[in-house]
Parts: structure tokens; sequence; C-alpha cells
């Protein structure tokens, strides 16, 4: 699939459908847009990394031992966290701090979860948009989601005109009216292709946490990112999609946008594990898309669990290798 690249710069293959994928357009850039090989992604589990997802800064470790206080002073990899701006149809939508990389995922998978699209054939084109630094480069800090046609774009009152912090999806939403969406595909309805009822076993719900940890490139080498997983809920598969961010909830519209660009919503017969706490925006997400369960290794707000019993979904927190609790749906759970 094409990449493109400016000296300089390093940005993550977009891992898309091809016919989707709009040419970049930097008006105004000083450097030509050049093809090849350079600024290649590494390949993780998690999917593609950008150059910019982590950076090297000096610091100094202060340690206290019997002898005295110690400094170290040495280089140390840090996540890294930019502006993202979401445009739809050319309009600017929302500005998000994210990790650079996989930012055609994260654009879908938040108009997902916002309500603008509801699958892969609602978006005819996703691209980077036009954006250079001080020196005329490029800074893939735009990406511009073009609807198919018949496609409503957002009303202008729903556009988020502040930036969204990477700890706060919904801190920008100007009416809670907005934040409450209504799902197309509710968890609580039975899957269409006749398995019945989702039902996880005790003992896949308590792995989960190791095996997303295991996926974790990112939070290895920094510290600092969370993670969210979709993950089967039979025992033993292999998980769907695994991304890393600064914001748990750019993890989760990212790995939700990987599943929607492969044509895979609704997610039944899945369960979506997280890193860190289950806020009502993650679970308001996961029910967009029709996931039954949603696991956390922390604890849920209670927006989120009212949210859960509202929609059906079974919540799980404090996930550890042997216990969890279940705040509802318990009936999914087999042990």
């Amino acid at each position: 699939m094409p990449g493109a690249t400016v000296p300089g710069a390093q940005v993550p293959e977009p891992q898309v459908p091809e016919s989707l994928v709009a040419e970049p357009q930097y008006r105004g850039s000083r450097q030509p847009i050049r093809r090849g090989a350079r600024g290649t992604p590494t390949r993780h589990p998690s999917g593609p990394v950008s150059g910019r997802a982590s950076t090297r800064q000096p610091v100094v470790k202060l340690r206290r031992g019997p002898d005295g206080t110690s400094a170290n002073r040495r280089p140390d990899t840090i996540a890294g966290e930019e502006p993202l701006e979401i445009r739809v149809n050319g309009e600017q939508f929302v500005v998000t701090m994210r990790t650079p990389g996989n930012d055609f995922e994260l654009a879908a998978g938040f108009l997902l979860g916002e309500g603008v699209v509801a699958g892969r054939d609602d978006i005819a084109q996703i691209g980077y948009g036009p954006g250079v630094d001080e020196h005329g480069r490029a800074t893939y800090n735009i990406v511009d989601v073009q609807l198919a046609a018949g496609i409503a774009p957002p009303a202008a009152e729903e556009a988020r005109r502040v930036y969204t912090s990477s700890s706060c999806g919904v801190c920008g939403t100007s009416s809670i009216e907005l934040v409450h969406k209504n799902s197309r595909f509710s968890p609580a309805e039975p899957a269409p292709d006749g398995a019945g009822a989702d039902r996880i076993t005790l003992e896949r719900l308590l792995a989960l946490p190791e095996e997303l940890r295991q996926q974790q490139r990112l939070f290895a080498s920094t510290g600092g990112v969370h993670a969210a997983g979709i993950f089967p809920l039979a025992d033993a598969a292999a998980p769907l999609v695994v991304r890393e961010d600064v914001g748990r909830h750019n993890a989760v519209d990212k790995a939700i946008g990987r599943a929607l660009l492969n044509n895979q919503i609704p997610l039944r017969h899945t369960v979506l594990q997280v890193s860190g706490r289950a806020s009502f925006e993650l679970v308001q997400k996961a029910a967009m898309v029709g996931i039954p369960m949603l696991a956390a290794v922390s604890a849920p707000s209670s927006l989120a669990i009212d949210l859960a019993k509202e929609s059906g979904m079974t919540l799980a927190g404090f996930s550890r290798t042997d216990s969890v609790v279940l705040y509802t749906g318990a009936e999914r759970v087999q042990w």
C-alpha cells in the first residue's frame, strides 16, 4: 500500500483499504512528497508504530540509599503526544491529543463512537490534510474523512471547538444530550448469526489482562500509555486488535477503528479489555459497536455502571489473574 514521507518525518503506513486512502495534500509545504521505503513503521503486535510514537529525553533519576542520594543522568524513552485535528468533509470536527500512529483508525473509530458513521461503507475516503511545521515539513496532524454519498455530516453543534485532552474524550462536548448516543448495535440484542447469547468462561476473562499486557510494546518502553484490546470470547483465541495511546479513549477508538476498516462491525462475541479504569465514555464506545462485554483492570465509574445496565452490557472491573468484580451482566460469565 502506498505511503507518503517527507524528509525528517516518519508516519505509520495507512493500514486501511486502498480504495479509502486519499493522496495526502500538503499545501504550502516547501518539501516534496517522496514515495519509497523511508518512514516504514516498526511493526509490533499492537500495530504499526509511528516514528513519533515515542521520543528520547534527558532525565535525572534520583535514588536515596544508605550512603545518601545518587543522581543518574541518562536519556529516557517518553511516550509521544501531539494534537490531531479530525475533519469531516473538510470541516473541523474535533482536535484531540494523541500518540501519533494509526491516525486513520483513530479518526474512523472516533466518528463511529460519535454516531457519525456506522460502518466502512459510510466512509468514502480518508487522508492526511494540509499542515506543515515552521520548516515547511508535513506534520501529519490533520486527518480528513470524506463521508460516502448520502451520509449526513455531523451537525454544527456537535463539533467540538475546543481541545479534547488525552485523558478525557468527552470534555469538549457542549451538552449532555450529545454524550448519550443511541447505539445502532445494542449489546443486549441476540447475535444475528444464531449463536445465541454471548458467554465467556471465567478462565478466559481472568487471562485477558496478561494477554493484553504481553502486547503492550510501547508501554514496555515508556511506561506511559494505555492499551485496549478486542478479544473473541472463545478460550485461547488470538486478539482481533490491540492498540496503545496516551489516552485510554484514543486506544479504544484506534481498536474500534481498525475493526471498522476491516468491515467487522458490529463486534458480536467479543470483549473489550482495557488497561485502566472503565469510564462512561469507554462503555459508550463499546455499546456503539455492539460489544457485549467490557473488562478493566481498575474500577468503573458510577455513570459507566449505569450505562452498562441501560445498554445490556457486562461490565467487569479490578480484573486480575485470580479475581474479577462483575458490576453488571454477571450471567454472561461461566464459573
